[in-house]
């Protein structure tokens, strides 16, 4: 009889997690509307203390719609690459839209700087706004295959 093959896994200490969610830059954010998820890959930037995620839209977005509705959104950054480096880390939370000065801190070149390039499909690029928001992080954990 064939069985199930398992791998333990364990968790990522702090360290660790804050050099992954450095050393990346799209991620999958989760937000729901009532019983409705949606998930989509994003754009972020980690400081080592604030989870920024960049969006944009056309004033017709799916993804806006439901951060509209997200109490508490979920990040998830994983890599099952090679089958010793497989790990995983999420992040829960609420969204708060960037505005006044903490917005302007993050202009074009700042943009650019911090943030993977920008995919758009079917969309008017000069029609786009971009909008950050940051993750607030009250839950962070992270798991690493076990060795």
């Amino acid at each position: 009889m064939d069985k199930i093959e398992y791998v333990y896994t364990f968790g990522m200490d702090a360290e660790t997690i804050d050099r992954r969610l450095e050393e990346n830059e799209v991620g999958v954010l989760a937000l729901a509307d009532d019983s409705s998820a949606y998930a989509v890959p994003v754009g972020y930037h980690y400081d080592g203390a604030s989870l920024y995620v960049r969006l944009a839209t056309d004033g017709s977005s799916t993804k806006m719609a439901y951060v509209e509705t997200t109490t508490d959104a979920c990040f998830c950054l994983y890599s099952n690459g090679s089958s010793d480096e497989s790990w995983s880390i999420l992040v829960h939370g609420p969204l708060r839209k960037l505005t006044g000065s903490k917005r302007e801190r993050f202009d074009a070149a700042t943009l650019n700087e911090s943030f993977h390039r920008l995919y758009v499909f079917d969309q008017d690029v000069e029609a786009l706004e971009p909008e950050i928001w940051e993750l607030e992080m009250e839950s962070v954990t992270g798991r690493k295959r076990g060795e």
